[in-house]
């Protein structure tokens, strides 16, 4: 065991990273690949490309919008200190953990909600964000196919009021809150991505479930509706919420994206690249 702890030790970090992410990624796979042809809203597997692109993005996702965020988010709280009041972080610090992790995981899920929502009307954004909602076949790895932009963006929308209200930073005892919101987030992103015919019936209000996000999914009506990843409160309080009790009827998006994983990558970064028709600009 000392052996084996040594070794671990004198690992690169990201080789550290990968492993555990290949660990995490068999786990998910011995679960949701069972279920997803048990409960499966329609039958079939993806195709062989659009897997090896996924799995891609999933070390891809995994690891750089992570370092990409740890100066931007270290830079935030050092300015949060001089821009917030004192009181402010001081009367959400005396609150109990439990009370100050609930505040943080609904702050965190509005700003989330605002950052996905921006990436569907902003045609910047939006060059980034289509790569998410290109699958035509919903299925549990679809929730990472994402741009590294695309990731940051949504983090930080997701992680900035934390930091402005110390619900996070060094005044809240570290980044307790916003790394339990991002793991938290991600394992129920792939739950809610998976292809699975489940439904919460009336909880579907409080917590998101697979019916809930996949008309988010939806190729044309709906996929401006469903933005929250956790809480559908988000979405009934800003006027995006759909809940039929039916499944839609296909997915994917019409923006045009290359075939090629690294054209996918840099593409969106061409500032000369003409922006794409976002979904809110659609007929």
């Amino acid at each position: 065991m000392n052996s084996l702890h040594s070794l671990f030790a004198h690992l690169p970090a990201i080789a550290l990273s990968v492993f555990r992410l290949s660990v995490w990624l068999i786990l998910l796979t011995v679960i949701f690949v069972p279920l997803e042809r048990w409960l499966a809203v329609r039958p079939g597997r993806p195709a062989r490309a659009d897997l090896l692109g996924d799995l891609a993005y999933y070390f891809l996702s995994s690891l750089l919008p992570a370092m990409l965020l740890s100066v931007p988010l270290s830079l935030l709280a050092l300015a949060a200190q001089q821009l917030v009041p004192a009181a402010v972080p001081a009367t959400l610090g005396a609150l109990p953990l439990a009370a100050r992790l609930a505040l943080a995981f609904v702050v965190g899920e509005i700003g989330f909600y605002w950052g996905h929502r921006l990436s569907h009307e902003i045609a910047w954004l939006w060059r980034f964000h289509a790569i998410h909602h290109s699958p035509e076949q919903m299925y549990f790895l679809v929730n990472t196919r994402s741009h590294p932009v695309d990731s940051v963006v949504t983090r930080l929308f997701g992680m900035v009021p934390l930091y402005l209200l110390g619900l996070a930073g060094p005044s809240a005892g570290g980044s307790v809150a916003p790394a339990a919101l991002i793991v938290l987030g991600t394992l129920w992103g792939f739950f809610i991505h998976a292809n699975l015919r489940l439904r919460f019936g009336v909880l579907e209000w409080l917590i998101a479930s697979p019916g809930f996000h996949h008309w988010h999914h939806s190729r044309h009506e709906f996929i401006n509706h469903n933005y929250a990843s956790m809480l559908p409160l988000c979405d009934k309080l800003f006027g995006t919420l759909h809940l039929p009790a039916t499944w839609p009827a296909a997915y994917g998006s019409d923006t045009p994206l290359p075939s090629s994983f690294a054209r996918q990558l840099i593409d969106p970064l061409r500032l000369s690249a003409k922006p794409p028709t976002t979904p809110a600009q659609e007929p």
